[in-house]
């Protein structure tokens, strides 16, 4: 997309227009009882608008512009004199902590409205299928505060329509990962923001598990967490990160509570790093365990607790009460932790030449299991950029039956490597299965890299044919699993190019068959969070909510993950008032306070909408929270 993603809901309650400030509302004319007559044909124009179509307002120092995307859509809404747009300008001072706002239907500075003839022809473009329009000044007095635009839809100057522009930040969406054979299917684990400029992460093995916490236990010991080592069977692998998230139980002080987590939760690592030489990155976070707490009290004789806020619940869980709910607190302590393991090396301390000597005499004399362990070696060389991935094409492997495993392994890694390598790899693996026809691996890793290039053009692609391939691959041992994985990202690339050929219908099949496919295999929270993109970006808010909303009650999800579903749900009155959605807030203003409150900005200052804390819930949490930030 070439601008972010604004996108708008309709504010469907009218309120009285006895209190509108006492300001100028030009021409408009506000209709009550006759509104269904005189905006019929505005409101059948929004009714067969394409979900597609996006609009916002843009502002550039004092000028506003009304910004869309499918100008077709925009004179069929202007079509007559007196449909036009009016800008409701709203100030962020009307939802300050320490004020009521007036219910009323014009929030802020009602600007001048401006109409059919004009909007047509002063509509211009400004990028590819991209169109805007000047529709209002700002007073030179507004300029330094925090505002936001609201849009008034006039039809024969009726006030039709009242829109609040929301800003749900979208980010470019990934395939997911289908991953590629190597001794076994290894996935490229991307870094979930997508800002990250790490790229991809090869992980040979991630192992996570839960150590609860004795109440009064502060440190651990290597005798502590030895028993927990031995039933990992880490014989052959190293542990090479560790990140730790500490809960603690939510009675008593927040920061007593922070403190003696990350305490407890350093002195694991500390034992963990015991039992090996290498170095172990360690990253630790700690937060109170409001999720479980308020999870745990529902349908209990504590659950008026759930109705309190986080101050007044401290107060109550004191003395008595704190000692008779313990037996649900003490689940409550507890740290996940998540080890990312890599195979151990006895090559490693050789150099680069040394490796490519020994591997070439390994496949001379047809020692493959020698050959073999030291390709992984210079496959973990490769990983921590010690050699360049040049180096792989010194390796002298024949294209012959016995050597295909090592030669596949080759190719694919070159493509995990880089993604620019993926037309030359694809070549060679289809050069490799005319020796190895029935090879399941390698007709997999073709596959999967056929896909890929046909996502980016490199290549032309018969959808009947790339399909019949796919569920081929059942004949040559492919889990089912990873065909309908494949399967998916089939048609998130179809559902892409009939976009582009706006073939809506084709699309939304698409579209669905995803929605209807994804349960059948397991996702990363990369995938998670890039499928939840791909349906909003598609207009299809509903299936990246539910997509998200199991995953948004556990306190083991991903901080980006839960700030989206936020994003996607904070506009929805019907949520916002459920406990589980309160649940929610809380587990997010715990793992990050600052990143939270920051929702509540201006759409210009990359919020969601501070029209949200219109919602007296929303405000109540904020201000509790907030009010610092």
């Amino acid at each position: 997309m070439p601008f972010k993603i604004l996108l708008s809901v309709l504010v469907l309650s009218f309120f009285s227009f006895n209190k509108l400030y006492t300001q100028n509302t030009f021409d408009i004319v506000f209709p009550q009882s006759n509104r269904n007559q005189v905006c019929q044909q505005c409101t059948n124009i929004f009714r067969q608008k394409p979900k597609e179509v996006k609009f916002s307002i843009e502002r550039e120092q004092s000028n506003l512009y009304f910004r869309i995307n499918d100008k077709k859509w925009f004179n069929l809404l202007f079509k007559n004199s007196g449909d036009g747009i009016a800008i409701d300008v709203v100030l962020k001072t009307r939802y300050d902590c320490e004020e009521t706002a007036d219910r009323t239907q014009i929030k802020g500075l009602l600007l001048k409205p401006v109409y059919g003839p004009k909007l047509r022809n002063m509509l211009k473009p400004v990028g590819d299928n991209i169109y805007r329009v000047h529709v209002g000044r700002l007073p030179d007095t507004f300029l330094n505060d925090e505002l936001e635009y609201n849009i008034l839809f006039l039809s024969n100057k009726n006030m039709c329509r009242y829109q609040v522009i929301y800003n749900l930040e979208s980010y470019p969406w990934e395939l997911l990962d289908m991953g590629m054979y190597l001794d076994s299917l290894t996935y490229n684990t991307k870094q979930i923001r997508p800002s990250s400029n790490e790229g991809y992460i090869l992980k040979n093995k991630t192992l996570k598990f839960t150590i609860p916490f004795e109440k009064n236990k502060s440190e651990y010991s290597q005798e502590d967490i030895k028993p927990i080592y031995d039933s990992l069977h880490l014989t052959d692998f190293n542990i090479k990160s560790i990140k730790i998230k500490a809960y603690a139980s939510v009675e008593g002080s927040l920061e007593r509570n922070v403190e003696l987590q990350e305490q407890r939760a350093g002195t694991i690592a500390e034992a963990l790093q015991a039992f090996q030489k290498p170095t172990i990155k360690t990253e630790i976070s700690s937060s109170e365990n409001w999720v479980e707490f308020l999870n745990d009290i529902e349908d209990t004789k504590y659950s008026h607790l759930g109705g309190l806020n986080k101050n007044d619940i401290k107060a109550k869980l004191v003395g008595a009460l704190s000692k008779e709910m313990e037996p649900i607190l003490k689940h409550h302590r507890k740290a996940l932790l998540e080890l990312g393991l890599e195979k151990k090396d006895k090559y490693k301390g050789m150099s680069a030449n040394e490796l490519l000597l020994k591997f070439n005499d390994a496949i001379s004399k047809e020692e493959l299991d020698v050959a073999n362990e030291i390709q992984n070696s210079i496959f973990e060389k490769l990983k921590g950029k010690e050699i360049s991935p040049d180096f792989l094409r010194k390796m002298n492997i024949p294209r012959q039956v016995k050597f295909a495993k090592i030669f596949n392994k080759n190719a694919a890694f070159r493509y995990m490597l880089n993604v620019r390598q993926a037309l030359i790899v694809y070549n060679e693996l289809q050069e490799l299965e005319k020796i190895v026809p029935k090879n399941g691996e390698v007709k997999y890793n073709i596959t999967a890299i056929k896909i890929r290039l046909w996502r980016f053009k490199a290549i032309e692609v018969n959808e009947t044919k790339l399909k019949n391939q796919i569920y081929g691959l059942k004949h040559y041992g492919i889990d089912a699993s990873l065909i309908s994985r494949m399967m998916v990202n089939f048609h998130i690339i179809k559902a892409e190019n009939l976009m582009r050929k706006r073939d809506y219908s084709g699309k939304d099949a698409s579209v669905s068959y995803i929605n209807k496919n994804y349960n059948k295999f397991s996702l990363s929270d990369y995938d998670y969070l890039s499928l939840a993109q791909f349906f909003s970006y598609y207009a299809n808010t509903d299936m990246a909510v539910t997509l998200l909303e199991e995953k948004a009650k556990s306190i083991a999800i991903d901080e980006d993950l839960l700030f989206y579903y936020l994003n996607l749900t904070l506009i929805n009155d019907d949520l916002t008032y459920q406990t589980d959605y309160r649940t929610i807030m809380l587990n997010a203003i715990n793992i990050n306070k600052a990143r939270y409150c920051k929702l509540f900005n201006a759409v210009e200052k990359g919020g969601v909408t501070f029209q949200l804390l219109e919602n007296e819930y929303l405000k109540e949490t904020y201000c509790e929270n907030c009010e610092e930030h």
